[in-house]
């Protein structure tokens, strides 16, 4: 079988304080950091015995690479010969020497850049490492009006073959000429601009694609509560099968992506995990 796992655990502490996050300094107490570190580890153990080939991405609501044990579960993870992808959604705060101890044609980045949050020259140096070291990762930016002006700095000054992704702010209309100024930075942003129907339409989710939390318990996505089993006692398995959507829109790109009705999986070839497009319409294929 092969199985993408979107795994995210209890971790919800981060170290930036942006207004359009829920979880903005949040700090975790000694225990729920150890609460974390045990149950990511478990997961990996689970990961490394697998039988099946696995494709992972880590979502935790928290920064994940200021903790020790995310960076070395990454590393590990990226070296085994099963794991074909290994990555984790990121505001890349922490330094990036710990990569050279990955296998960098496994792992990969989803970086976010918060404009108000670091300054942009450390942000963009951070970039130009990990282009530098041949690391596979996208940079995105929330679409709010306040980040455009740094949006479009950013675009010039990323190496070319870097996709610059743009997520349609939560609560925010983006009316006809605003959205022509971020499809001018993304020209995918009309997938984020509008929640997308997907009641009765068939995803791979619960099929090829699953969710698990900190304690093992499998569903088929984040925003899908029903649960399928557990992880480690194998009892998702038999739950493992095509399935409509049973929710009216999906409006997350994580989920959206695996919708059958949407050609994301042909635009991402290859780098759904990370947010790569293998071709980015109006510009050049990526680099390999």
């Amino acid at each position: 079988m092969d199985l993408t796992v979107l795994y995210r655990g209890p971790l919800a502490s981060c170290d930036y304080d942006c207004p359009y996050c829920p979880f903005a300094k949040r700090r975790d107490s000694t225990a729920q950091l150890r609460a974390d570190r045990e149950a990511l580890e478990r997961f990996a153990r689970w990961a490394t015995d697998s039988g099946d080939g696995l494709s992972l991405l880590f979502t935790p609501w928290g920064e994940g690479l200021v903790r020790s044990w995310y960076r070395r579960t990454l590393t590990e993870l990226s070296r085994l010969p099963h794991v074909r992808r290994v990555a984790i959604q990121t505001n890349l705060s922490c330094r990036t020497g710990w990569l050279a101890d990955a296998d960098l044609d496994t792992l990969a980045l989803w970086c976010t850049y918060h404009p108000g949050q670091t300054p942009y020259d450390r942000f963009l140096g951070k970039c130009r490492e990990l282009a530098d070291r041949g690391v596979r990762f996208s940079v995105g930016v929330v679409g709010l009006p306040g980040h455009l002006a740094a949006a479009r700095r950013l675009r010039d000054d990323l190496p070319p073959h870097v996709y610059l992704w743009i997520n349609a702010a939560e609560g925010h209309t983006y009316d006809d000429a605003e959205a022509d100024d971020w499809t001018a930075l993304d020209p995918l942003f009309p997938y984020s601009r509008h929640p997308h129907r997907s009641a009765g339409l068939p995803c791979r989710t619960g099929e090829s694609v699953i969710s698990v939390d900190g304690a093992g318990t499998v569903r088929r996505c984040h925003f899908v509560r029903d649960e399928l089993g557990n992880l480690y006692d194998g009892s998702y398995r038999a739950a493992l099968r095509p399935r409509a959507c049973p929710l009216a829109v999906c409006d997350c790109h994580i989920g959206y992506v695996h919708l059958e009705s949407l050609p994301l999986y042909d635009v991402f070839a290859g780098g759904v995990l990370e947010r790569v497009p293998s071709v980015l319409p109006g510009r050049a294929p990526r680099a390999p």
